[in-house]
């Protein structure tokens, strides 16, 4: 399935130092609401997740103005989505157990997106930015919305282990996952 098409000449984001503290953080207890209705605190989870963090998806016909395409590393979220999704089963077959989307888009609009996407995993969503200031993860503000920074976590037990920041492209996201996963968790290039 094909992604979404990005400008090429997108301004590329640059490590603000944002997330350096991340690293080695246990996940604090919050709750985030999934597109199946259910919550989720991704602090109790076993096993190997990725959680990919993302300013918002468009809509279908949806214009994306300039001034979204001018912030660094706010276009792609549906691209970043993508790689996740057509990545998937290789995820789970390098060790993964499950995988995330989340973003401060509330759960009824999510999950449009996952099923319009046919997305395999839950999209969180952290509307009321809990989970954002629990951990201090880096944000802009666009239109009067506090929307978070792209960046991917790997979580073990509860504990992250693995920080991308920034993502860019953010179509490769998954596929810097794999490369990762590949080399430090099986000793296979």
């Amino acid at each position: 399935m094909a992604h979404s098409t990005f400008p090429a000449d997108l301004p590329v984001p640059k490590d603000d130092g944002a997330c350096d503290h991340l690293r080695g953080s246990e996940l604090p207890p919050v709750s985030l609401v999934a597109t199946s209705s259910s919550k989720i605190d991704p602090s109790t989870l076993r096993g190997l997740t990725i959680l990919f963090c993302y300013p918002r998806t468009g809509a279908p016909n949806e214009t994306v103005p300039d001034s979204w395409n001018s912030i660094p590393g706010a276009r792609g979220c549906t691209p970043q989505a993508c790689s996740f999704r057509d990545a998937s089963d290789e995820l789970l077959g390098l060790g993964v157990t499950r995988v995330f989307g989340v973003s401060t888009q509330d759960a009824a609009y999510q999950s449009e997106v996952r099923e319009r996407l046919r997305l395999p995993y839950e999209l969180l969503s952290d509307e009321h930015l809990a989970f954002v200031e629990a951990l201090k993860l880096p944000t802009f503000e666009w239109e009067g919305k506090k929307v978070i920074r792209r960046l991917t976590l790997a979580i073990e037990d509860g504990r992250i282990v693995k920080v991308w920041y920034p993502v860019f492209p953010p179509d490769k996201s998954a596929e810097e996952v794999v490369i990762w996963l590949k080399q430090e968790r099986t000793g296979k290039s």
